[in-house]
């Protein structure tokens, strides 16, 4: 499944320095991720109804052009690794400028909770197939 976000950047993404502030790149990797799930039927109500969610373990962004306010950034997901089952898995975000210049990548591990025992979870296997759409990037691998 490809997906893109798109999203215009607001005064209050900004920082002092005039430019898109660090934790706005993490706020739209998010929303990317949060819309494929819900394209996928992995939506807030199917996860509270399983008590199971996602939980990052890691989150790193690297940084390459600065973006202003009022620009329209877009988002790409790729699936990088991944259980068979889906248990555990990245994903790498790519934003770009209005111009198409990439501004910076997202890569995020992660892997599903249940949320009232705290601990590490499965999803259905349906469910987990689901999840397996995203697009696979060209470097994936399967996670042992």
């Amino acid at each position: 499944m490809n997906h893109t976000y798109t999203g215009k950047v607001m005064w209050s993404h900004l920082d002092a320095n005039m430019h898109m502030r660090h934790s706005a790149y993490a706020d739209f990797g998010a929303q990317a991720r949060i819309e494929i799930l819900d394209e996928l039927g992995l939506d807030m109500k199917t996860f509270q109804k399983l008590h199971i969610g996602p939980i990052l373990f890691r989150e790193e962004t690297t940084y390459m052009r600065e973006i202003g306010v009022n620009e329209t950034i877009t988002v790409t997901t790729e699936l990088i690794k991944a259980k068979k089952d889906a248990s555990r898995w990245a994903i790498r975000h790519d934003i770009f400028k209005e111009n198409g210049v990439k501004a910076a990548v997202i890569v995020v591990e992660g892997a599903w909770i249940d949320v009232l025992k705290r601990k590490l979870a499965t999803l259905p296997e349906d469910l987990a197939d689901h999840f397996m759409h995203i697009t696979h990037s060209a470097d994936y691998e399967e996670m042992e």
